[in-house]
């Protein structure tokens, strides 16, 4: 049977494609170069950033309060329209549709970024749907078209997709990336609309129903997505697959998390999300500062966890067990150096209290540690080692 597995695994890996990665430089270092970071997170922070969405809650507005764009490092490069018109999009499978700026937009952060041109495009369909994002600390809000996308080497006919006019706030002006396309289940999409990466297994462009991510953290080049097959080369040792307990998100459940042999948070199980557009782990609130505590991280003025660097050779891992599996997270995963000789911790406590309060999230810390393949024929996630 294994032999049988391994021989499936070769056969898609002929038929893949692979989709290189950029790593950038992320939202928080470019604020923290511009002298804008304290005033972001003074008027973003994490803890109270629900408290914006409730304030303002419209059924007709998609919430994506899970996100944390600040400390992305990943982006893939896309065009749209004919002839194409290319952007940098955050390539994330906890959300699942695909918007970028448009001409139309008069926001600073537009003004930053590559905008579609839909006048320059002979394959664009207008759509008169209104189109509305909020994010724990900003928004977009623009109009819903139709047009060839090509990611890669595929083409995906008539994709539906947002155009934005008004992108207010700070949150996406500092960002390197220009939008967003997202690889989650098509609930988490806006009615009625598939997502990218359905339309590529409908209009037959992939072998299989699946994709994969491997994140490198060596250098700036290497990472990949993988659309429609794995390559074995990109991890060691077998895949454990976990099943998604709830096909929305990439949702598996988690045994406990640990350290030294010692249950510290998710005791008698919780949830967990795998999510590219997420870099840092998020926890609840009271599990995440025992965390921070057993590590030794301090709050300074700035509303950063702070961390001694020398603490990256001493500290324990903090191992995630899933479906009785043990991935290991060491320090040199869960801290971070900056810049300045200062080094930071990458928990941080989440936001979204429209979910199951035991709810974490696990981004490119973790997924940069385990090559993940995110199987939507059987709704399973598989996991193992990266190389």
């Amino acid at each position: 049977m294994k032999r049988l597995g391994v021989l499936w695994l070769v056969a898609l890996s002929e038929c893949l494609v692979k989709i290189p990665l950029m790593k950038i430089k992320s939202m928080r270092e470019n604020l923290r170069e511009n002298n804008k970071l304290k005033d972001y997170l003074e008027k973003y922070p994490r803890s109270h950033a629900h408290e914006l969405l409730k304030q303002h809650w419209n059924p007709a507005v998609t919430y994506e309060p899970l996100k944390n764009y600040l400390d992305l490092a990943y982006i893939g490069i896309i065009s749209i329209g004919t002839p194409p018109q290319e952007f940098k999009v955050v390539l994330d499978t906890g959300s699942a549709y695909l918007w970028v700026p448009s001409i139309y937009c008069s926001s600073p952060a537009c003004a930053h970024h590559k905008v579609f041109n839909p006048l320059q495009s002979s394959t664009l369909l207008l759509s008169g749907q209104p189109v509305n994002v909020a994010y724990g600390s900003g928004e977009m809000s623009g109009f819903l078209a139709y047009d060839s996308v090509k990611i890669g080497d595929l083409t995906v006919v008539a994709q539906a997709f947002g155009l934005s006019v008004e992108e207010p706030g700070t949150s996406m002006e500092y960002a390197v990336f220009d939008g967003i396309l997202g690889l989650g289940y098509p609930d988490l999409s806006l009615q009625g609309i598939l997502p990218v990466f359905d339309n590529l297994w409908m209009q037959g462009l992939i072998p299989q129903n699946l994709f994969a991510f491997y994140l490198s953290s060596k250098d700036e080049k290497g990472s990949m997505l993988m659309l429609g097959g794995v390559d074995p080369s990109y991890y060691s040792g077998d895949l454990h697959w976990v099943p998604v307990s709830k096909p929305s998100y990439w949702q598996l459940a988690l045994d406990n998390i640990s350290m030294n042999g010692v249950v510290i948070a998710c005791e008698g199980g919780c949830q967990g999300i795998m999510d590219t557009g997420t870099s840092l782990l998020t926890g609840p609130r009271n599990s995440i500062l025992n965390i921070q505590n057993l590590i030794g991280a301090k709050v300074p003025s700035d509303g950063e966890y702070v961390v001694k660097c020398d603490t990256i050779n001493t500290l324990p891992d903090i191992v995630f067990t899933i479906n009785d599996v043990a991935y290991p997270v060491p320090a040199s995963a869960y801290i971070r150096k900056g810049h300045s000789h200062n080094c930071y911790s990458n928990f941080e406590e989440g936001i979204d209290d429209h979910l199951d309060s035991e709810m974490w999230v696990l981004g490119d810390v973790f997924l940069r540690l385990y090559f993940t393949v995110f199987d939507r024929a059987n709704n399973r996630i598989g996991l193992a080692p990266a190389v």
